[in-house]
């Protein structure tokens, strides 16, 4: 079981015990946020936990406007604030990346994700994250940042690794055609990050159409039943993030369906290691 620590869990686990609590007290937002002495977008902010340090004068004005008081409860929630408040290293890289999805991957036990014109970010070397960030148009200055990013996410593959499932297109080879050295060194990392008992990898043939057209995903499992799995949609600015069941269900759903379209692992590795052999 993964032991990595994200304050990003964190700020959701307090945003769903501040609700639950109001529930609990039958009050509304706006009654809690009055008593509480808040503006009714703090308080709404902290509880849709798109606040994201909440204080913790402000979490115990809400317990105490829900008529909690000091003892276990009261100290276990303000204990969730305080580890809110801690920064993960990804804040550094908030400019390049998108820093509360890294915050949710990092303590991950599970990580199924789809690409359908890229390699996945968590198998990308430095020299192909490069290549990426200069063809958006990147600012020059950013591109060494991208890839310091980059590589410092995929440390997680490193110390208590979460499963990784991985499929992409062969779309995403095919891009590096002119680019021969960028393009057998991802391959043979691909290759040797498939030895990893943990990683999981498959592709797609470009020529037959799956049900992955929809773009790219990644479904986030994590080891305490009171964090629900997140499925992430990258957008062009922080993403978008799924948490309702039925959402989730249609998600895996379309993750089985892509694991049988694709070749099996075996075929996959065969396939990259044929293309290692091309001249």
């Amino acid at each position: 079981m993964a032991t990595r620590y994200s304050p990003t869990i964190r700020r959701r686990r307090l945003s769903a015990e501040l609700k639950r609590i109001r529930l609990a007290a039958r009050m509304t937002s706006e009654e809690v946020a009055t008593a509480a002495e808040l503006s009714r977008s703090t308080y709404s902010n902290i509880e849709n936990g798109s606040k994201q340090r909440p204080r913790l004068i402000e979490v115990r004005a809400i317990l105490a406007a829900c008529g909690i008081k000091p003892g276990k409860e009261y100290e276990e929630i303000l204990d969730l604030c305080r580890q809110a408040l801690d920064r993960g290293w990804w804040s550094r890289y908030k400019d390049v990346l998108a820093a509360r999805y890294v915050g949710f991957e990092t303590e991950a036990t599970s990580i199924h994700t789809w690409e359908p014109i890229m390699i996945p970010g968590l198998l990308q070397t430095p020299a192909y994250a490069e290549l990426m960030a200069q063809s958006v148009l990147t600012r020059p200055e950013e591109v060494q940042r991208v890839v310091d990013a980059r590589v410092a996410r995929q440390r997680i593959l490193v110390d208590e690794p979460p499963e990784l499932w991985a499929i992409f297109d062969e779309t995403a080879l095919g891009r590096l055609e002119h680019y021969p050295q960028v393009r057998q060194a991802q391959i043979a990392h691909l290759l040797e990050m498939a030895q990893q008992s943990t990683i999981t990898i498959q592709m797609t043939r470009a020529d037959r159409p799956n049900m992955g057209s929809g773009g790219p995903f990644v479904i986030l499992d994590f080891p305490d039943p009171v964090d629900p799995t997140v499925v992430y949609l990258e957008t062009d600015t922080d993403g978008l993030y799924l948490e309702e069941p039925d959402e989730v269900t249609r998600y895996r759903s379309v993750m089985n369906h892509l694991r049988l379209a694709a070749l099996r692992p075996d075929e996959t590795m065969s396939y990259l290691q044929q293309q290692t052999e091309k001249k």
